[in-house]
């Protein structure tokens, strides 16, 4: 109400150019009265002052209306992204600056829209004050110019909004293509990537050409509403001179309404604020798409037990198994429990009918994926890039809940490759999912799992982490690879948790964990750890093989491909 307010205050020179122009004329020059002429003169540059120094008082209160806006996007967004720690940091950070631009594009829009409006409507009240006869001869073709901006609305938000899309699929593809181009050379398809990566410019190409133009149209917006007034009161401005419908002062100060205000109003409106607003439709129904599904669906949780998450609903709840007992931000490994009721036997995991794809409309990730782990098993999970490998390991957590079909496990610890360790004593970052393991129990997994020099460097369990940073990618990945070991989690998830160790350090973590009493299953990257598993299920094409590593070899020739590339690099290396 306050920027309204000063709106108006802004909307004085606009109102009383036109006036002022024809007294100055009317009443002053041509009734030889310059002196007269001058001070009307002279108070519409009063005025102007006047509308400089609202402008200035009313900024503040656009910001009031402004950044409470962006601090609403900003809380949806990471609860969003809370709310699904399978999260692409990447998506993340698109959608914050999708955010600024939001806030930027609002603040542009309100500024602009505000000095626009004002203005369309002090020119209109000043022609009705001042010459009602040429109103029909302006608000004809002003209204058909506005029936005509709002039909092309819609069609150029779905346009700008196709545009948006296509390059965020070419950039997608383009992103996956590069992540795995070592799948591409080991499965030949390099052609089909090739050709659906051109096919996908185009289509980006053909959205942009498609909104160019829909966007032509707005100049026929400017001819009509901003233009075709002019010619028009020109034309019959004889006329109504002779008919003293207008004097001269009075002809000048319309001229004035349509040229300095109308006109300038109109082209703003259909040029500048028509884009702008298209980009800030596009940018909010974006966010409102992708964190849509990342509003805080419940508080229910379980104590442990058995989990069996069906159809499209989400999980009840992921709940850690212990609470953290030193300061810090804590993350990278999490017990997921929710406690329905389950037929499967203690231990094993069934995944029936399972169905999941990252966004509606887009195509399933799995579609149909059936498999059955035994209590006890080590499964390797392979496939090449984008088969859903981290999906299934997320629904194995219970981090995301499958579109349709059952997922029945018990509860699980996830570690995925980005491991986490938080600023505290080494022994806190240790047991923070098992706060009451013995120094006895705890010097042994950090033996069995090779991190005795790592924690010796650091000053033992009582030496303290002042700086996560300070320790290499690996390093951390094994102080939560201990801390995963530790937990009571029947089921572990190693989701390419062990890709910055070395060979020698992958195996020794893989066979402590195998050993570790419960189910484990590793997101491999690579041949060792599919031959050291129990079986190993193959996903490709929304669906799985789970064979052994040999019996897969003669069943899949994909597999195969796989097998010979990674020997083909381990011999490289």
């Amino acid at each position: 109400m306050r920027l309204l307010l000063w709106s108006g205050v802004e909307a004085l020179p606009p109102l009383l150019s036109g006036l002022f122009v024809s007294a100055a004329v009317d009443q002053g020059f041509l009734a030889g009265r310059p002196a007269v002429g001058a001070a009307w003169s002279a108070g519409f540059g009063l005025a102007m002052g006047v509308r400089a120094y609202a402008a200035r008082a009313g900024f503040p209160y656009l910001a009031g209306v402004v950044e409470p806006l962006r601090d609403a996007l900003v809380e949806r967004v990471v609860r969003s992204a809370l709310a699904r720690p399978s999260a692409d940091p990447a998506e993340v950070a698109r959608l914050t600056e999708q955010v600024e631009s939001a806030r930027q594009l609002t603040a542009t829009l309100l500024r602009t829209l505000r000095g626009v409006g004002v203005t369309l409507v002090a020119a209109l009240i000043g022609l009705t004050l001042l010459a009602p006869a040429v109103l029909p001869l302006v608000l004809l073709p002003l209204l058909a110019a506005g029936l005509l901006f709002v039909r092309l609305l819609r069609p150029m938000v779905a346009r700008r909004r196709a545009v948006v899309l296509a390059e965020e699929r070419l950039a997608a593809d383009a992103g996956r293509t590069l992540h795995g181009l070592r799948d591409v050379q080991a499965t030949g398809t390099g052609e089909e990537v090739a050709r659906a990566l051109t096919e996908a410019a185009r289509q980006s190409a053909a959205a942009s050409r498609a909104l160019g133009r829909a966007s032509a149209l707005r100049a026929l917006v400017v001819a009509l509403g901003g233009r075709l007034p002019v010619p028009a009161v020109l034309a019959a401005a004889p006329w109504l001179l002779a008919h003293d419908a207008l004097t001269a002062g009075e002809l000048l100060g319309v001229a004035t309404y349509l040229l300095q205000q109308l006109d300038p109003a109109v082209r703003t409106l259909a040029g500048t604020v028509g884009g702008w607003l298209l980009d800030l439709a596009v940018v909010l129904d974006r966010l409102a798409t992708v964190t849509a599904d990342g509003s805080p669906s419940g508080a229910g949780t379980a104590e442990g037990g058995r989990r069996d998450v069906s159809g499209p609903d989400r999980p009840p709840g992921v709940r850690l198994s212990a609470p953290a007992t030193g300061g810090g931000r804590v993350s990278g490994t999490q017990v997921a429990g929710v406690g329905t009721e389950s037929v499967a036997p203690a231990g094993e995991v069934r995944l029936r009918g399972v169905r999941y794809a990252h966004g509606v409309g887009a195509s399933p990730v799995l579609d149909g994926l059936d498999a059955t782990f035994l209590p006890g098993e080590h499964i390797a999970v392979v496939g090449p890039s984008g088969t859903g490998k981290s999906t299934l390991a997320a629904l194995l957590a219970g981090l995301m809940a499958p579109a349709a079909g059952t997922v029945t496990a018990p509860s699980a610890a996830l570690l995925p490759q980005e491991a986490y360790v938080f600023p505290g004593s080494v022994r806190e970052n240790l047991v923070w999912l098992a706060p009451a393991t013995s120094h006895e129990r705890l010097a042994a997994a950090v033996r069995r799992l090779g991190a005795a020099e790592l924690v010796a460097r650091l000053g033992g369990v009582a030496g303290a982490l002042g700086d996560p940073g300070e320790l290499s990618a690996g390093e951390r990945q094994l102080i939560a690879l201990v801390r995963t070991y530790l937990s009571p989690a029947p089921l572990v998830v190693l989701d390419e948790a062990t890709c910055h160790l070395d060979a020698a350090a992958e195996e020794r973590v893989e066979r402590a964990f195998a050993a570790r009493p419960g189910t484990l299953v590793v997101i491999a990257h690579r041949i060792s750890s599919a031959l050291r598993a129990d079986r190993v299920l193959l996903l490709d094409g929304g669906r799985g093989v789970l064979a052994r590593h040999g019996d897969l070899q003669v069943l899949s020739p994909l597999y195969r491909e796989l097998v010979g590339h990674w020997l083909d690099a381990g011999r490289a290396s």
